[in-house]
């Protein structure tokens, strides 16, 4: 269970890196636009609240249960699988919400337009540090 925690502690870290690795990147290669249709930013915006609703039932539906069953269990190898892939689908979906505001940043908008995607995606990312369940006594 030790090394599926320090393994999932490098992800979260890797992944906290490239966040701000897109933020750079958006910064250097976007070009602010005065011709871009506010529509995208519409559609990219509600995309990025279905992410963060999305993380949140990932975390109801997988992390949890597995929680509790690893406090039950703490050998149950179904319980440990299902918890790291619930916290790597959690990982996943806050980079594809920092993904989106690359997208948006690289189709012309303004960084400051982007800046809510990447911090909500970083903050998401660090406050769902994986925690070993406590064992029941």
């Amino acid at each position: 269970m030790n090394a599926v925690l320090q393994m999932l502690r490098v992800v979260q870290w890797v992944m906290l890196g490239s966040i701000v690795t897109y933020a750079s990147l958006g910064q250097m290669l976007g070009r602010t636009r005065s011709d871009v249709d506010p529509t995208i930013s519409y559609i990219l915006s509600s995309i990025g609240v279905a992410v963060v609703g999305m993380i949140f039932v990932v975390r109801r539906t997988l992390v949890f249960p597995a929680q509790e069953t690893l406090t039950q269990d703490r050998e149950s190898l179904v319980g440990l699988n299902h918890w790291k892939t619930g916290y790597i689908a959690t990982y996943a979906l806050c980079e594809a919400l920092s993904l989106t505001g690359l997208v948006l940043r690289l189709t012309g908008f303004d960084f400051l337009q982007s800046l809510p995607f990447y911090v909500g995606g970083f903050v998401l990312l660090a406050f769902f540090r994986p925690k070993l369940p406590a064992a029941n006594a």
